[in-house]
């Protein structure tokens, strides 16, 4: 099996939404095609990926350095011992002559690319992602379904209290029990008028999650602190900046609610780095690192043993990004669930089209890969014709 091309193409993502940092109104995103040699059902094998919401498409990087070195090197260097492409090997080669530390940007050019790698195997086996991971990595063991949140709640011109409430709303009606709505954005009072509307929806604080995006000073992530401890919250999100370990401990001390962080966490070093100096509590909070913008599925693998290794269950893992891979690989390595985007990012969020939420949880397709094809707008709008 051989690599014969990499397509990638970046597309738009805008939209008038905003949360307490960014606003998405000059959104991109990275759209890869991984095409082989390997013939199914008289069509060349393609594996397909793009970056998760929040971070810029990266196509100058994948055309700069990473394409290339894929291109460069042996096709034999590439392949495991089945004969079929090796996504650690190819992430190896994608990141020679990376020095270590930075991983801001490139760490999504990976994980894109990753992601594609990951489709192409699990076709090439013709097995669902969720059970080549599970057979592979957890002892055959899958999750028959996966809970899913619902995440919304952002900021938009003109949208008020009854319009939060009514898409608040219209998640229960799908089928979540939990949703999430942007804090950060208006001021404190603001959103705990914002908070209290979407309480009179929920009825119950474990049924809310409410996310700053990492917008607070210390001061601030204290205030807000103390402002939702009554509220007995599912979380509280990325207070302060990712890398602001004492922030996140300081808050550890003070909030008797769990918390979540890591989605702006890009390799194994940082997470460790979170685990051991942010006052993580792991009978309670919640991580979300994104394994297509950290160097992909083989660098969340890392993870998940360091993980182990200190102490943490895989089911205190909730990945950022609210697409089909993350859900595959939540289901496959057993976590603890899946972000879900029933109204935004479109059509790169949200699941099959056949997919039904029930009691907050979802089941995955057999298609193999990890079913793109079975989301008609993404397919239709944008893989179909990549490649």
């Amino acid at each position: 099996m051989r690599i014969v091309d990499i397509v990638e193409k970046t597309v738009s993502l805008k939209s008038n939404i905003r949360n307490a940092y960014v606003d998405f109104s000059q959104m991109t995103c990275s759209v890869v095609a991984v095409v082989t040699d390997l013939i199914k059902d008289g069509k060349p094998v393609i594996g397909y990926g793009f970056n998760s919401n929040g971070r810029y498409g990266q196509g100058a990087l994948m055309r700069d350095r990473f394409i290339p070195r894929i291109r460069a090197a042996d096709p034999k260097a590439l392949v495991g011992e089945d004969g079929l492409i090796d996504p650690a090997k190819v992430n190896r080669i994608m990141r020679v002559n990376e020095k270590p530390g930075g991983h801001g940007e490139r760490s999504v050019a990976v994980g894109t690319i990753d992601m594609a790698l990951w489709d192409l195997l699990a076709k090439a086996h013709g097995v669902p992602l969720w059970r080549l991971l599970a057979d592979r990595f957890n002892g055959g063991q899958a999750d028959a379904s996966v809970f899913v949140y619902a995440a919304g709640g952002y900021y938009y011109p003109g949208k008020g209290l009854e319009a939060l409430q009514d898409e608040m709303r219209g998640y229960l009606d799908l089928g979540y029990d939990i949703v999430k709505m942007k804090i950060g954005g208006d001021g404190i009072d603001a959103d705990k008028a914002r908070i209290e509307a979407v309480l009179a929806v929920v009825g119950d604080g474990q049924r809310l999650a409410v996310d700053a995006n990492g917008r607070f000073d210390l001061a601030t992530a204290i205030a807000y602190a103390e402002m939702l401890k009554p509220y007995n919250l599912f979380w509280y999100e990325e207070a302060g900046d990712p890398l602001d370990y004492q922030l996140q401990a300081v808050l550890g001390e003070i909030y008797p609610g769990s918390m979540a962080t890591g989605e702006n966490l890009f390799s194994v070093q940082d997470a460790r780095n979170l685990i051991r100096y942010a006052g993580m509590r792991s009978d309670r909070d919640w991580l979300q690192f994104d394994p297509p913008l950290s160097y992909g599925l083989v660098e969340y693998l890392d993870v998940l043993a360091m993980l182990k290794e200190l102490g943490w269950s895989a089911r205190r893992c909730v990945p950022h990004g609210g697409h089909q891979f993350a859900l595959n690989i939540a289901a496959g390595l057993g976590l603890g669930g899946n972000e879900s985007y029933p109204g935004v990012f479109q059509p790169f969020g949200g699941f099959a089209d056949d997919a039904r939420v029930e009691s907050g949880r979802i089941a995955l397709p057999d298609a193999i890969g990890v079913g793109f094809e079975l989301k008609s707008t993404l397919w239709r709008q944008v893989l179909k014709d990549l490649a």
